[in-house]
């Protein structure tokens, strides 16, 4: 169940790239996010996002993949769009 909108979803090129060398799905990764997993960020960031799903704040999650490549899924604060990128892009 998706807790808020992600509005245009895009991806660099680069997010695209770990993702498909890793054999794993940017739709997955885009569902934990929607959902409210919020992957590998510590407790006091994962308090931030829940703060921001009430106050319309940006959300930023953090996940591994399976080949240890990291990537970030930020959502804007005005629900606009989600990306998709390696934390070396932001």
């Amino acid at each position: 169940m998706n807790r808020f909108n992600p509005g245009q979803v895009v991806a660099t090129p680069g997010a695209l790239a770990a993702l498909e060398a890793s054999g794993e799905s940017l739709f997955d990764y885009l569902t934990r996010h929607l959902s409210g997993d919020w992957g590998d960020v510590d407790a006091e960031d994962a308090q931030e996002n829940e703060l921001s799903l009430k106050h319309g704040w940006r959300l930023l999650s953090a996940y591994t993949l399976k080949s240890g490549t990291k990537i970030w899924v930020i959502t804007e604060a005005d629900r606009s769009s989600t990306c998709i990128l390696l934390p070396d892009k932001y």
